[in-house]
């Protein structure tokens, strides 16, 4: 049986393990010693998808079983959001410029500017989402006192105003939006965030 963690090869004896899932709850009692969890299992070269999860750990062990787990720690989520607050501050710098760059016809570098934007806030939303793994940092992510879901709700409504200011190429709005409603927003985005990481 061959076993890898985030793709590292890993020691492993076997004792009264009989199945996958014998050995998967083996390695996730040592990932919560160590404030880490699973977020992916392949088995065999398939992904396991959570509908086929209760199947899957059923599976009995043989040697040429091969198991490869996919495990993030807090260390590694406070990393990725520390990550995203540098980013985070230099998009919303960036987005003030959005308007004076429509206004002359600089339109390919604003549209650069809101590619990294849209980028940012599916990295971010899906970091937050690793952190709701680890509820104690979950609950101190707050914006100005919002918790991350509620803030994140009210930003998507900004972000669709913006796509479809976007669409109509209503520049005025695009700029208005850019640098007084999102920009502000990413500023308080990235002092919640790095202060966890």
């Amino acid at each position: 049986m061959n076993v890898t963690v985030n793709g590292n090869a890993i020691d492993i004896t076997l004792e009264n393990e009989k199945n996958v899932g014998d050995v998967l709850r083996g390695l996730e009692e040592a990932f919560a010693q160590n404030n880490a969890t699973t977020v992916g299992i392949t088995l065999n070269g398939e992904k396991i998808a959570a509908k086929d999860f209760d199947a899957a750990v059923q599976t009995p062990l043989a040697d040429n079983t091969t198991i490869d787990v996919t495990v993030v720690s807090e260390t590694d989520v406070r990393a990725m959001l520390a990550a995203q607050a540098v980013t985070s501050r230099e998009i919303a710098a960036k987005l003030e410029l959005i308007p004076v760059q429509l206004q002359s016809g600089k339109d390919k570098d604003a549209h650069a500017i809101i590619t990294q934007l849209a980028d940012l806030v599916d990295d971010v939303c899906h970091t937050t989402s690793l952190a709701a793994l680890f509820p104690p940092l979950l609950e101190k992510l707050t914006i100005n006192g919002t918790a991350i879901p509620a803030f994140f709700a009210e930003f998507s409504d900004i972000l669709n105003t913006f796509r479809q200011a976007l669409e109509d190429k209503d520049n005025v709005l695009i700029g208005d939006l850019a640098e007084y409603e999102i920009s502000p927003r990413l500023t308080a985005l990235a002092d919640a965030i790095a202060s966890q990481g």
